[in-house]
């Protein structure tokens, strides 16, 4: 256990924008929604009678359920902590509602509320009573029924709504913390400073507010953080502009809430069109640096060698390296002060039994020990050295301006000896409230038109692409080629309290599985953030009162994931409807599901032969693997050879990774603007420079070649490095710069 200082100081509140306004849903529709998440997250009695409001067990269920969440509870909690948690219900959770309000205003699927209807009832329930008004119980049967269906749209919904009911439930309910244990603040560490950041500001206006600029870089993630400070501190005007608003460390970590909205892409809720993945990507000030991990390894042998293999000798070169190791020392990466939590000792030590290959990963902590699980929610320590404490406040020191708020709409070009050339950016900027936050109404917006004589797209994979299809550009290959490391995991409890929530996030990955097909594909061992908002929803949901039982087990949980370098890809494409929306085309591979399911086996004897309790997959078709009483107390003589254990394997291996029992999720997305030796295989060209154009560049990861095989923030900022002093260089020529230097 570390001996950093307690934080005793509660970050500060980060009120959200109004809630979308008219009905996303109509009364039937809420009606059925708010009876599916009463279903999943059900107040809970003991009584043989089937109620409408709670869901009824046996009183030895009951019973057992209570002793086994006992068993976890902390000690200090109330005495009644147990049985409000269990009388607890969704719908009641204040703010339940809104949450899911706002959820849908951003993104809603027609097809998940069919049982709205009678007919639809009838047909999906078997049942011709509208959903709503069916006891607590038959809902249940009805929802197990749906995950067993032969219909894959039915499994689907049985997966999918249950999990969205749990992540809004978890943001708010008072009851399940208390259980849990689980603090609003890390326990490690202390509240940080950070820059004073300045912003443009704009008067109110009807007309076109003109700012002239050498370069516009849209975007202020890890590509465009890095282009800034390189292009200031070159001599250049640098205007940075981006959608997202910054939030001081003394607003971080973000309570789960208030994060999702504020700093994640969406809502915090993104997913394929077919929902067999779930994306997470930032949308904040600093972008995905923001809301990572702090893992910082450099691009693989392998990966770079297949790149150049296509024509980019760059990444084969000492220039590359260079970068790599520029964008390190600037970070301060280094494995030197790393405290490993038990989620990461369990990886560490399990591989290590095994012989498999396991290391520790470094991280951009500035040569600090940074114990703190809470950083996808935002760095209260301001220690982590991502884009918001590294390189925007070296771009800021050398004159670059920046403007938050901004939603870039078109990229402006100009024909110029005969040559489509980028002159700026067009965009609406949309103020601060009068007091300061984004939760108001009294918001000035201005229509902008930022002029300069180079644009630097850095939207980041999602985004990047729309920006240029609106602009008007048409390259076929914009949008394609969309690498997402699909990942799905591996979840055991153990007989002491972990607190996995504790320490840092990612400090070791085992990579036994990442080279299976001797190409360099294959999957790596991720430990993964704890935060109870991100690991319940994911779980598979069996019954109301199974999943408050899972759920109070997480205080002795550890969780990893297989993250899958993908060979194959997916797209992004604007929403049909309104144009700007992201939409994801992407579905998991046969060929990268057979290499998942592989690490997957070698994930749960790591979690064996280190004593687990009970092993689970994030797939509702194989049951969990609970271990022999007798054996509970730590890995018997015959290790990962017992006759019980091996059965189960042999099951996980038969069941496979079929959709859409499996659950996956993403959070690193790459390839969307590829880079090509020629312009038919991509999107720009081995400078960045989109092809076909003047003086547009992209940098950020979705110009990578394909997967990286690792967290993409090294690879990206290294590739930036290279774009941008490519661009300080042009620039230089074109004004002369050269030319007077010799003279």
């Amino acid at each position: 256990m570390t001996s950093t200082e307690l934080n005793l100081i509660a970050p500060w509140d980060s009120p959200l924008p109004p809630v979308p306004e008219g009905d996303v849903l109509s009364e039937s529709q809420w009606s059925t929604l708010l009876a599916i998440a009463d279903t999943a997250i059900p107040a809970i009695e003991a009584s043989s009678a089937y109620s409408n409001d709670k869901l009824s067990v046996q009183p030895f269920e009951y019973a057992r359920a209570v002793q086994e969440i006992q068993r976890a509870i902390p000690k200090d909690a109330p005495p009644d902590a147990v049985q409000r948690y269990l009388a607890e219900k969704a719908s009641a959770v204040p703010r339940f509602k809104e949450l899911i309000q706002r959820q849908f205003g951003h993104y809603m699927r027609e097809d998940a509320l069919r049982v709205s209807t009678r007919a639809g009832c009838l047909l999906l329930t078997g049942y011709s009573t509208s959903l709503h008004l069916q006891p607590v119980n038959i809902r249940q049967q009805i929802l197990q029924g749906w995950s067993q269906s032969y219909l894959p749209p039915l499994r689907q919904l049985a997966k999918a709504l249950p999990s969205l009911c749990v992540a809004m439930y978890i943001k708010e309910s008072a009851t399940i913390n208390p259980v849990l244990g689980f603090p609003r603040a890390p326990v490690h560490g202390k509240p940080g400073e950070d820059f004073d950041y300045s912003f443009l500001q704009l008067p109110p206006g009807d007309g076109q507010e003109v700012i002239e600029t050498d370069v516009v870089i849209v975007g202020s993630g890890c590509g465009g953080a890095v282009c800034a400070k390189n292009l200031a501190e070159a001599g250049h005007r640098v205007i940075v502009a981006d959608r997202a608003y910054h939030f001081p460390a003394k607003h971080l970590p973000m309570s789960v809430t208030d994060a999702g909205i504020h700093l994640f892409h969406n809502g915090g809720i993104d997913v394929s069109d077919d929902n067999s993945v779930s994306f997470m990507a930032g949308q904040a000030w600093g972008g995905g640096g923001t809301i990572n991990w702090s893992a910082s390894l450099q691009t693989p042998a392998l990966v770079r060698q297949e790149w150049a293999s296509e024509g980019l000798s760059f990444f084969n070169s000492t220039e590359f390296q260079n970068c790599l190791d520029r964008v390190c020392l600037r970070m301060g990466v280094s494995t030197d002060h790393i405290e490993h939590n038990e989620n990461n000792r369990v990886m560490l030590e399990g591989a290590r039994r095994l012989g498999f290959s396991v290391k520790v990963v470094p991280q951009n902590t500035g040569g600090n020990k940074h114990y703190c699980g809470y950083c996808t929610l935002g760095c209260g320590a301001a220690e982590k050295q991502g884009p918001v404490v590294s390189w925007l406040p070296d771009a800021a020191n050398a004159g670059a301006t920046f403007m938050e708020g901004f939603e870039a709409d078109i990229i402006v070009f100009k024909g110029v000896k005969g040559k489509k050339t980028a002159v700026g950016v067009e965009g609406t900027w949309t103020s601060r409230d009068e007091m300061g936050g984004v939760g108001g109404s009294n918001r000035t917006k201005r229509k902008v038109l930022i002029k300069a004589k180079r644009v630097i797209v850095s939207c980041g994979t999602l985004n990047s692409p729309l920006l240029l299809l609106r602009s008007g550009l048409t390259n076929p290959q914009i949008g394609r080629n969309l690498h997402v490391h699909p990942a799905t995991g591996v979840f055991a409890t153990f007989p002491q309290r972990i607190n996995p929530w504790e320490g840092a996030i990612l400090t070791a990955v085992c990579e036994e599985f990442s080279n299976l097909d001797a190409r360099g594909h294959g999957a790596k061992v991720n430990a993964m953030t704890m935060l109870p908002s991100w690991v319940l929803p994911f779980q598979p949901w069996r019954g109301g009162l199974e999943f408050k039982v899972l759920a109070s087990k997480m205080s002795r949980m550890c969780g990893h994931l297989a993250v899958v370098r993908d060979r194959d890809t997916g797209r992004i494409y604007p929403d049909l409807v309104d144009g700007r929306r992201c939409r994801i085309a992407y579905t998991p591979s046969a060929f990268d599901r057979r290499h998942a399911l592989e690490c997957l086996q070698g994930m749960c004897k790591i979690m064996y032969v280190m004593g687990a309790e009970e092993i689970w997959l994030t797939k509702t078709d194989v049951e969990p693997f609970t271990r022999r009483t007798s054996d509970a107390n730590g890995p018997e003589e015959e290790g990962i050879n017992e006759p019980a254990f091996q059965a189960w394997l042999r099951e996980v291996e038969s069941k496979g990774m079929d959709q859409p029992a499996t659950t996956w999720g993403s959070a690193h997305q790459m390839g969307t603007c590829r880079m090509s030796r020629a312009e038919k295989k991509g999107v720009v060209d081995p400078q960045g420079k989109v092809w076909g154009t003047e003086g547009l560049y992209v940098a950020d990861a979705s110009v990578f070649p394909s997967a990286s095989g690792v967290n993409p923030m090294v690879t990206n900022m290294a590739i930036s490095d290279m774009i941008s002093r490519g661009v300080a260089r042009g620039l230089r020529v074109e004004e002369g710069w050269e030319e007077r230097a010799r003279l």
